[in-house]
């Protein structure tokens, strides 16, 4: 199936602190839009307007990254969907931590985004890794339930049901329902009330 998300590679971006929370990754003034388009243009808007372009979603090394790697307790406070969306659009594939908010983590799944935590200290050493070698390729390869980034490898982990629902491609809600068009019409046509409604 092709929503199934067995490895993500690309470069990454390493964005440091804890309880980094939904607000400062896209603030609440933007959660007016109808769609999620354009988001990725706001992403910790206040953040890199604060840090006078300092901030590493700005810094010129990072632009084209796929992959994020964060500390502790990311996507914490309010169960905004817009905050994975928002990202995204900015071009993560795939983040990687020391722990995520429960329903960040969800919502991140829901979109194909797969969220792998590390010990702090891989973090750490991930982080160091990509600031002082940019252009390196970073692999998170759920199967292998591993990072690497060049000589570095580092064990990951993935909630179990989640990994499962990424490998499979199961976590594509919409895919499901397109792939199984079929079953879906011949239960619909077995039903009274639907074909009631059609007469």
């Amino acid at each position: 199936m092709v929503s199934e998300v067995n490895v993500v590679s690309g470069r990454a971006v390493p964005l440091t602190g804890n309880d980094i929370d939904t607000d400062r990754i896209i603030p609440a003034r933007f959660l007016r839009c109808v769609t999620f388009d354009g988001l990725g243009a706001q992403v910790f808007a206040d953040d890199r307007a604060h840090t006078q372009a300092q901030h590493p979603f700005d810094q010129p090394q990072y632009q084209g990254a796929e992959i994020l790697i964060v500390n502790a307790n990311f996507g914490c406070g309010s169960s905004r969907e817009h905050a994975p969306q928002a990202i995204a659009k900015w071009g993560i594939r795939a983040i990687v931590g020391e722990s995520f908010a429960e329903i960040f983590f969800g919502n991140c799944v829901a979109i194909g985004i797969p969220c792998v935590t590390a010990d702090s200290t891989s973090i750490k050493q991930l982080q160091e890794r990509v600031s002082q070698t940019p252009q390196a390729t970073v692999k998170v390869d759920l199967e292998a339930l591993q990072v690497t980034c060049e000589d570095l490898i580092v064990a990951i982990e993935m909630v179990a049901g989640a990994r499962q629902m990424m490998l499979s491609g199961t976590w594509d809600a919409c895919g499901q329902l397109v792939a199984q068009a079929a079953d879906i019409r011949e239960t619909a046509a077995k039903l009274p009330y639907i074909q009631w409604a059609q007469a």
